[in-house]
This record gives C-alpha cells, structure tokens and sequence, in this order.
C-alpha cells in the first residue's frame, strides 16, 4: 500500500461529532499502519515524535485518528496492563485478515472497558500487520470532557451506520460490542452469559460493505470488578449507566479502582462471510437476526470451549 507524505495537522474542531470533516478541514488519508516510532526505537525516535507535535507535521485522518500519538505515547502505557497485569494470550489472530475492512464483533464484560482496550493492544501488537482496531464507541465516551478527544486521537469514533461503513469501505479493521452498557456493566453472577445483541445494526453494516464478521471471546475480563450491586440513584445524578459496588469500591476508596491481575484469554473465530448476499440483503430484516444470531451463538461457543480449558481465575 502506498504511504502519503507527511502532511499538517488537522485539528479536532476540524471534525464534527459524526466524525465526518467540517467543510474546508484539510484532512488527509493514511493507511491503516501507522507512522510513529516502532518499539525500542529509543531516545532518537522520542525527539523525534516531540519535534514533530511542536511543529506541526503530522497526520490525522477525517476521524481525527493520530497513529502516531496512539503508538508513541498510549500504546506504552498500555502495555504494562497487556503484558504484566492481565498477562493476556492471543488465540487465532490469523483470522484476522491482513489488509481490507473487516468488522470484529466481541462480548463486553468488566464494569469498564479494559477489554475493549486490551484486544486493540492484542491486535497492533500480535498480529503480523501490526493493524490498529477502529472502535465504535457509545456516546457517553465522546460526551466526555478530555475522554471523547482522546478517543478520537486514539481511532474510535461514534457507533452509528454511516461513521462504520465509511470506515469498512476504507479498508479498516472495526470493532464493536453489540451488548453495550447491558454487558459491560452486568452482575457478577450474569457473568459470560452474553446479553441482548439489538437488532443487528452491525450485521448490516456488514451487509452493506461485503466486510467479514470476526466473532471475538474475551476470558479473563468479567472477574477485574466483581460488581455485586448498583447505586442507581447515584448513577442518575452523574448521569452514567450505573455505580457498580464490588467488593473493594466504593469501600476501599481509589484503592478499589485497581483491577484484579486475573489472566485473559483473547480468542478470534472463524470469519462469518457476508460478500456472497445480494447488494439488498441489509433490507432482509430476518436474514439480519439470523446472521446476528448466528454471531452471538459463535461468541457465546468460544466462550464456552476457552472457559472449560481455564485452570484458574488468576492462573489461567
């Protein structure tokens, strides 16, 4: 794939909550590997990414998406977590493809989303493409002061129709957690039983692009908060899905927002087809619930087969 030269940086007001380019914005487009400095690049590659923040010359595609800040400066700090703390292994990477748009469908579990975070890390990190994985977020993220611009540098961007095509017919590798808020912020007791899918709108965005579906199983993540209860009415007045209790919070205070070292297991599925439906498959509302079905029962199996081989929570 042919690299563009380096050009100026397009700004965050220069994207609107769509994340589609305000008129006149020069955003420029890039391939999916990013240009900041590889791993153990060392002091040289660190003077050289601040000269290029002070200066200017860097890129950002029409998301608003800087590889270069997530890999120089987020990605480091999330490897840690990655390698040392969750201890994560990978299983079937090579069912991700290489190269062209792909859409990743995964469980969501954990009280926060550390699990969507870790398989991006996964995916950059242990696949041979090095692929960054372009998140659909809910709009709590992005209504969030200083979160919502750090997740537009970082490649995520809103989970709605058209910023999701754009992306797969761009070639991109995407991410989205159908169970939302229903999953991430479950009880302790629900835990590795998926909940509701919706009413597939990531099936048709599929449909629509000719993209394959990728089913991914994340173990390890449903124990880091036990959540046990739920302060609704203090959720209410922050205006947040839910104040989970575990535990260790709100009782031990900041102390309890430390995750539980559990060890993860990400697993990829087979790919599930969608270029051999006809153009106007999208419009079949049962052929949808079918193939969603048919992802959730996929999410559902592998989650089954990797928890039946786990030795132990913390051991793997």
């Amino acid at each position: 794939m042919r690299s563009p030269g380096p050009a100026r940086m397009v700004p965050l007001s220069a994207v609107n909550t769509h994340g589609e380019p305000n008129t006149g914005a020069n955003v420029v487009p890039f391939p999916g590997r990013g240009g900041g400095p590889e791993r153990g690049e060392g002091p040289s590659g660190l003077i050289d990414f601040v000269r290029r923040r002070l200066t200017g010359d860097y890129r950002v595609d029409e998301f608003g998406f800087d590889p270069e800040l997530t890999e120089t400066v987020l990605l480091p700090l999330l490897r840690p977590l990655y390698e040392r703390w969750f201890r994560v292994s990978t299983h079937g990477l090579d069912n991700i493809p290489a190269e062209g748009g792909a859409l990743l469908v995964s469980n969501h579990s954990g009280v926060l989303p550390f699990d969507a975070v870790m398989t991006a890390v996964a995916i950059h990190d242990e696949h041979p493409a090095h692929r960054f994985l372009r998140m659909l977020g809910a709009d709590l993220v992005f209504d969030t002061p200083i979160l919502g611009s750090l997740a537009r540098k970082t490649g995520q961007t809103l989970a709605c129709h058209p910023d999701a095509e754009r992306l797969l017919r761009n070639g991109e590798l995407v991410g989205v957690w159908p169970e939302g808020f229903k999953g991430i912020g479950k009880p302790f007791s629900a835990r590795y039983k998926l909940q509701r899918f919706g009413r597939g709108g990531f099936v048709s965005a599929a449909l629509r692009t000719g993209v394959p579906i990728i089913p991914c199983a994340v173990v390890g993540a449903e124990e880091i908060y036990p959540k046990i209860g739920d302060i609704q009415p203090l959720a209410r007045l922050l205006r947040l899905p839910y104040f989970p209790v575990t535990p260790f919070f709100p009782v031990l205070g900041p102390l309890g927002t430390i995750p539980l070292p559990t060890k993860w297991h990400i697993e990829f599925g087979q790919p599930i087809r969608t270029d051999d439906y006809a153009v106007d498959a999208s419009d079949d509302q049962m052929l949808v619930l079918t193939l969603t079905d048919q992802v959730r029962e996929s999410i559902q199996n592998l989650l089954y087969r990797r928890l039946a081989r786990r030795r132990g929570v913390l051991t793997g």
